[in-house]
């Protein structure tokens, strides 16, 4: 006479399955351990690499950022060379030694804004230009002036419309930033230089519209009738 089967409890199937999912995590490592070794031995290595990256970092603003007090100085005074070179028998660096050493951090980064500016002042446009097109300022106001820095550049080597894009890009930067008639004469008459009039004749009426209280706003006036002969 065949017996009735048993019934299975609730808790026997829950405990039935997780007996069945253990084994089956079980085989699966045993057949995979190798790989899985080696993956989370990849990640501890990753996490240890940036610990590591993140902690040069740090010490490297640090450093850059007491090396670029030092030298100031010589960059303040008008000293451009010597903020360039720095005083070695002073164990002063220079910009560029900071630039070179620490330039991925945010100091390096402010040394290298420095360097472009002092090679702008030692006549050393190309070199400028480089150093300013590498540079990568967090704030809106920094990067306002690099972008005219490198117009400044182009203006010099003779880039007149390249120059005109760069002063403009620069007034559109940040609205806080005072010198943004400064930046829109400065590209007005690039552009008239580059033979782009009616470029420059629109930004004078923007500057004469949006800052005609500025020197530059006021004179707009008189750029916008020789331009229109």
């Amino acid at each position: 006479m065949l017996r009735p089967k048993k019934k299975i409890t609730k808790r026997e199937l829950k405990k039935d399955t997780l007996i069945t999912s253990y084994m089956k995590a079980t085989s699966f490592y045993e057949d995979h351990k190798r790989q899985i070794s080696i993956g989370i031995t990849a990640v501890v290595a990753v996490v240890i690499a940036l610990t590591i990256y993140f902690k040069n970092q740090s010490d490297n603003n640090e450093i850059a950022a007491t090396q670029l007090a030092a030298v100031r100085g010589f960059y303040d005074n008008g000293q451009f060379q010597q903020a360039v070179d720095g005083v070695p028998e002073r164990n002063i660096a220079g910009l560029k030694a900071i630039v070179e050493n620490f330039g991925g951090s945010r100091s390096g980064d402010l040394a290298r804004f420095y360097l472009a500016d002092a090679y702008y002042q030692l006549g050393k446009y190309a070199e400028a230009m480089e150093e300013f097109e590498d540079c990568d300022p967090p704030e809106a106001l920094l990067e306002a002036s690099r972008l005219a820095g490198i117009a400044a550049c182009h203006e010099a080597l003779g880039n007149h419309k390249d120059a005109g894009v760069y002063f403009e890009r620069a007034a559109a930067k940040d609205p806080t930033d005072g010198t943004i008639a400064e930046h829109l004469n400065n590209a007005a008459r690039n552009f008239a230089q580059a033979g782009e009039k009616e470029r420059a004749l629109d930004i004078l009426k923007r500057l004469k519209k949006n800052y005609p209280t500025t020197t530059y706003g006021r004179e707009a006036e008189r750029f916008i009738s020789q331009l229109s002969l």
